[in-house]
């Protein structure tokens, strides 16, 4: 069955992104273009997974526990769980490998931690945005001890990413997939050798706000559609 997805949305506590991403929003939005699953992944932080899932069962759409998380080699990567429990002991984890430098809301935008209801039930006093105290081998080994799934994000942009901080994807991570934005950007990559085409290769929004999440466009062919199917298929195997 085909699809439709979008497994890189940033709600409300992600300081760069707009306070009214808010999980009934961003699920509603993502029912309106169509989509059936997504994936909330704020920077360095799973706190708002929750009550985004409990909506997207309300709402019909699948919300797969996620974090975009900022490596010490400030590469940015997706980690993408088959299950709550397991973002939220990943969340822990995180968190405890994060600066203890507080956000400063008017510089870089609020850091607002929502309920099912949209109500604010909590503000995230350390600053999301700064690389954690992780190398990329550390996250992608616990992520696997977790059951989920690291995806390189946006490897064909200038910052940010492993291509341009690293020049290369470890081979020895066993990395499957990877996420791009732009197909002139990413053939070129490979063409030059730099990227080989052997990952599975998805296209999200990165969305800091309700209209950039993803039209209906990008879709993967699975069996069933759950967490674990999900992860499954980005991680490469088959039935």
């Amino acid at each position: 069955m085909k699809v439709y997805y979008d497994f890189h949305i940033h709600s409300g506590l992600s300081p760069c992104s707009d306070d009214d991403m808010t999980p009934n929003n961003i699920v509603n939005m993502a029912k309106i273009k169509d989509l059936n699953v997504i994936a909330v992944t704020d920077h360095n932080t799973c706190k708002n997974v929750e009550a985004c899932i409990k909506v997207g069962k309300r709402e019909g759409i699948l919300v797969i526990p996620g974090m975009e998380l900022q490596t010490k080699e400030e590469t940015h990567v997706i980690c993408l769980f088959n299950n709550l429990d397991s973002a939220i002991l990943f969340d822990e984890y995180v968190y405890s490998k994060l600066p203890d430098i507080r956000n400063k809301p008017d510089i870089f935008g609020n850091q607002i931690i929502y309920n099912e209801y949209d109500e604010v039930i909590g503000i995230e006093e350390k600053l999301l945005l700064n690389s954690v105290d992780l190398t990329i081998d550390e996250v992608f080994y616990r992520v696997r001890e977790l059951g989920g799934i690291l995806i390189p994000a946006h490897v064909d942009k200038d910052s940010y990413s492993v291509i341009a901080n690293l020049g290369f994807i470890p081979d020895y991570l066993d990395i499957k997939t990877v996420e791009y934005t732009n197909l002139k950007r990413l053939n070129k990559l490979i063409d030059d050798k730099i990227l080989k085409n052997n990952y599975i290769f998805i296209k999200n929004s990165d969305a800091h706000s309700l209209g950039q999440i993803s039209e209906k466009e990008n879709y993967i062919d699975i069996e069933v559609l759950t967490m674990e199917e999900i992860i499954r298929f980005l991680k490469g195997l088959r039935y």
